[in-house]
């Protein structure tokens, strides 16, 4: 088990809480809720570890598009980048509707 934190900037709130995706096998969960501050923080639990590089690659793709202030925590089992950027993205769609 590895955990990865990572922080980014922020240009504006997120008003809500949402929770996309289950953890299973090659899949994730994302729970995303607004940030007690102007910036985005990353919590990554996943069940595979070395991929720390992987990880903040996909992360820093994502940020550089999504600027919320938001506090994400991901329980991964072993999803693909792919996977990730999906669930990602679910999640800031939904809390920005």
């Amino acid at each position: 088990m590895e955990t990865i934190q990572l922080d980014y900037p922020a240009v504006h709130t997120v008003p809500r809480r949402v929770h996309v995706g289950v953890v299973g096998s090659g899949d994730l969960e994302v729970l995303l809720e607004p940030s007690p501050d102007s910036h985005a923080h990353v919590l990554v639990n996943t069940s595979v570890e070395g991929f720390g590089v992987a990880w903040k690659n996909v992360l820093d793709r994502f940020f550089a598009r999504f600027q919320g202030a938001v506090a994400i925590e991901i329980n991964d089992f072993g999803a693909t980048p792919g996977t990730v950027m999906l669930r990602l993205e679910q999640a800031a769609e939904a809390a920005s509707a």
